[in-house]
């Protein structure tokens, strides 16, 4: 994935703004956007039972600063698909839509995706979230965020961040590993490289304004052959 860029950040998080209504609920779908534009993603997967407006248009206005593509995948049919083109009107022209096998569509179809939204209201967003970590050994890296996170048990086993905006948000970010060799043991070793993320949230004590960071470091670690 390319480097943090605040700009996108800033411009997908004020366009989601428009795009959308404001509610009393933590700006979820701006910090999504925001999210999404910041790491200049160019192939974005939401993974959805039926269809989420907002969520779906935080990934229109982060496409629109980054100049990537949004996929839809809805696991309810087709009916659930023409049901989320009304609600978009226009804005459903931003959005490949498709039906279908989330975790099968993760591995093969979209396995080049660099972020991948998943709502963790769906009975199987476990096995959907490990899929999408499974793409990541295929192709580049990927972030990937679930949304309605909260009380949906422990997530130990995949490395993920948890944010207590909204409903809670789940976040891990993962790179694909380089292999030095022929994989016989030939070569001259394997380089393993991964960027650990730590996400810090405030709160300002005078305005009640929720701020949060995002801390990253590079641990790299050679396997001699």
């Amino acid at each position: 994935m390319a480097c943090w860029s605040p700009e996108n950040a800033t411009r997908a998080y004020l366009q989601s703004l428009k795009m959308g209504k404001r509610g009393k609920e933590p700006d979820v779908t701006e910090f999504i956007s925001a999210l999404a534009a910041g790491n200049n993603a160019q192939l974005m997967v939401m993974v959805s039972s039926s269809f989420v407006a907002s969520t779906a248009l935080a990934l229109v206005a982060a496409a629109h600063q980054t100049g990537g593509r949004v996929v839809c995948i809805i696991l309810n049919g087709l009916d659930a698909v023409n049901s989320s083109k009304d609600v978009l009107g226009s804005y459903a022209n931003s959005i490949e839509f498709v039906a279908g096998d989330a975790q099968n569509l993760l591995i093969n179809q979209y396995k080049g995706a660099d972020f991948v939204l998943i709502d963790c209201n769906i009975d199987i967003h476990k096995g959907i979230f490990r899929a999408a970590q499974e793409s990541t050994k295929q192709g580049g890296g990927v972030m990937i965020v679930g949304y309605n996170a909260q009380h949906k048990g422990s997530w130990s086993e995949f490395n993920t961040q948890f944010l207590p905006i909204g409903d809670g948000l789940l976040v891990t970010r993962l790179t694909a590993y380089q292999k030095v060799g022929d994989g016989d043991g030939n070569g001259d070793g394997v380089v393993k490289g991964r960027r650990r993320s730590r996400w810090v949230v405030t709160v300002d004590e005078c305005t009640g304004e929720e701020h949060v960071f995002r801390i990253t470091s590079t641990h790299q670690r050679v396997i001699q052959a």
